[in-house]
C-alpha cells in the first residue's frame, strides 16, 4: 500500500454524523404498546415513511423503531446527493421499464420538489443546494457513452446539456475532464445527517413517536394486524413498514433479494480561497464521473472535498459488520485517484473517512413488497441513489398498505420485484466476477465482456 498520512490521521467516521446539532438519543421502549403503523428502521425510509404517513393522517398512531441513532447507516453516510430519478438513472429505468419512463420521470421530478417543499416547510437546516449534477468522461470511451446518453435523453425530451472540454473546464476543470452531461434540474445536494434529524423533528411535531436502541428480532401474525418483537417489549400494530435497507431481512420472501455492499469515502480538511480557485468549480455541481467503477465528490458547506465511490466490496456471507466501514486498501485508492482528479491539491490533508453498507439489487432500484396478508411492507434495494426515491417508496408503501392505487403503485416499478442473488457461494463467487468483469471494461474502452453481456441480457447487475 503506499505510505500516507493524509487519511490515516483522519477522523475514523462520517463527517456527517460527527458535527454539533445532533439530536440526543430517543428513549428505548420499556412496555408494550399499541400503533396504526410501525416503522422498523430510522434511516430516511423509515423517517420519510413516518413523516408522509402523520401528514396523510393526523390522527394515525406512528412509532419508529432503529436499533442504533436515527441515520447511524447509509443515510448518514451517503453523499448528500438528492436526485430525482427512481430507476438508478435514466438509461436503466429506459432499459427496464420504457414505456412507463415518462410518468416516472414525472413522478421523480414531482418527489425532489416535495422533499424541497418539505424542507422549507419545517425548516430544516440541511445546507441545501440547488446546484445540478455532472457526469463527466475521463476517458475516450466515456465521451462516445455520454454522446449516445444525450442522444436518447434528447429523444425522450429530458432537458440536458453535452458540454465539451473547453465547455467543462468552465465548471470542474479537473485535468481528467474530457467531456460532461450536465443536469441542471434534476438533483441538489443536502447534509444528509441534518437532513435525517430535520425530519425526525418533524415527526415529532405531528405527535409521531421515535425510539433509538430497540432492536427488532420479528414480525409475527395477530390477528388482522401484526405484533413486532424487539427488545424491551413488543409492539401491536395494525400495519409496518420494514425499512432496515442492507441489514438481514425481517421477512422471508424479501431475503436474498439486496447484498450488502461496502462504499468508501474520504472527506478533505476545508481549502482556502485559493485552492477554490485553482480547480476551478464555481458553481459547485455534483460531480460523477462515467466510468462503469465511478467516483462521486462534492463541495461541503463549508467548503470540504467529499470523494467517495469507486469500489463497491462484497464479503462472504452477506455479513453487516462495523469492521468493514474502515479498509485502509480502498483509502489509499481513492487518495491516489483523488490526486489525479486534482494535482493542485497534493497537500491537501483529509479529516474525515468511513465507509458503510449499502443495500444494493439486481435491478439497481428499490421495491416494495407486501407481506403478512397486506399488513407489512419491506421496501429496500436502493443501491445508493436513496435520498431521494426513499421518499417515493414510503409514500407508495403507504399506499400499498392503505389499499390505495395510484400512480406509483400503478406502475411496474411497484409491482415487481427484483430477483433474488443467488445462495452462497454462488452469490460471492458471482459478485466477484462480475466486479472483476467491470474493472476489466474500464480498462478495455468500455468493452463489455462476455460476462456483463450474460448479465445485461437477462437484466441483472450488481453496484453501488
Amino acid at each position: 500500500m503506499r505510505e500516507s498520512r493524509r487519511w490515516v490521521d483522519a477522523a475514523a467516521t462520517s463527517f456527517w454524523l460527527d458535527q454539533a446539532g445532533r439530536p440526543e438519543p430517543r428513549a428505548r421502549i420499556s412496555a408494550d404498546l399499541d400503533a396504526d403503523l410501525v416503522v422498523v428502521g430510522g434511516g430516511f425510509t423509515g423517517l420519510w415513511t413516518a413523516l408522509r404517513a402523520k401528514e396523510r393522517e393526523p390522527g394515525r398512531s406512528v412509532v419508529v423503531l432503529e436499533q442504533d441513532r436515527l441515520a447511524s447507516s447509509a443515510s448518514g453516510r451517503n453523499g448528500g446527493f438528492c436526485a430525482a430519478s427512481l430507476t438508478h438513472g435514466d438509461a436503466n429505468g429506459r432499459e427496464r421499464w420504457p414505456e412507463e419512463m415518462p410518468l416516472l420521470r414525472q413522478l421523480g421530478m414531482d418527489n425532489l420538489g416535495a422533499i424541497i417543499d418539505s424542507i422549507k416547510r419545517y425548516e430544516i437546516d440541511c445546507g441545501l443546494e440547488a446546484t445540478g449534477q455532472l457526469d463527466i468522461a475521463t476517458a475516450p470511451w466515456q465521451v462516445r457513452d455520454l454522446e449516445d446518453e444525450a442522444a436518447a435523453l434528447g429523444s425522450a425530451g429530458v432537458e440536458h446539456r453535452l458540454l465539451d472540454a473547453v465547455e467543462l473546464r468552465e465548471e470542474f476543470a479537473s485535468p481528467l475532464g474530457l467531456a460532461a452531461l450536465l443536469d441542471e434540474s434534476g438533483q441538489v445536494l443536502v447534509d444528509p445527517a441534518r437532513l435525517a434529524w430535520g425530519l425526525s423533528q418533524a415527526i415529532e411535531s405531528l405527535g409521531g413517536s421515535l425510539h433509538e436502541g430497540v432492536a427488532v428480532s420479528r414480525i409475527e401474525r395477530r390477528g388482522a394486524g401484526v405484533d413486532v418483537i424487539c427488545e424491551g417489549g413488543r409492539v401491536r400494530a395494525r400495519k409496518v413498514v420494514v425499512a432496515t435497507a442492507a441489514f438481514p431481512a425481517l421477512v422471508r420472501r424479501t431475503a436474498g433479494r439486496v447484498v450488502p455492499v461496502y462504499d468508501y469515502v474520504l472527506m478533505t480538511e476545508p481549502l482556502s480561497l485559493s485552492q477554490l480557485e485553482s480547480i476551478g468549480w464555481p458553481r459547485r455541481r455534483g460531480v460523477a464521473d462515467a466510468g462503469n467503477q465511478f467516483h462521486y465528490l462534492r463541495l461541503t458547506a463549508d467548503d470540504r472535498i467529499l470523494f467517495g465511490g469507486y469500489e463497491a466490496v462484497y464479503r462472504f456471507g452477506q455479513r453487516v459488520d462495523s469492521r468493514h466501514d474502515q479498509d485502509p486498501a480502498v483509502f489509499d485508492q481513492l487518495e491516489a485517484h483523488f490526486d489525479a482528479m486534482f494535482p493542485s491539491l497534493g497537500s491537501l490533508g483529509f479529516s474525515h473517512r468511513w465507509g458503510g453498507a449499502i443495500d444494493t439489487s439486481t435491478r439497481f432500484c428499490a421495491s416494495s413488497t407486501l407481506s403478512h396478508g397486506g399488513a407489512v411492507a419491506t421496501v429496500n434495494g436502493f443501491t445508493g441513489l436513496g435520498v431521494a426515491a426513499s421518499r417515493f417508496f414510503a409514500n407508495a408503501a403507504i399506499d400499498q398498505l392503505d389499499g390505495i392505487r395510484s400512480d406509483a403503485t400503478s406502475t411496474s416499478l411497484l409491482q415487481s420485484a427484483p430477483l433474488p442473488f443467488p445462495p452462497e457461494p454462488i452469490r460471492f463467487l458471482g459478485i466477484e466476477a462480475t466486479r472483476r468483469a467491470i474493472a476489466r471494461a474500464d480498462s478495455n474502452d468500455g468493452r463489455r465482456g462476455p460476462w456483463l453481456r450474460l448479465l445485461d441480457a437477462l437484466g441483472l447487475g450488481f453496484d453501488s
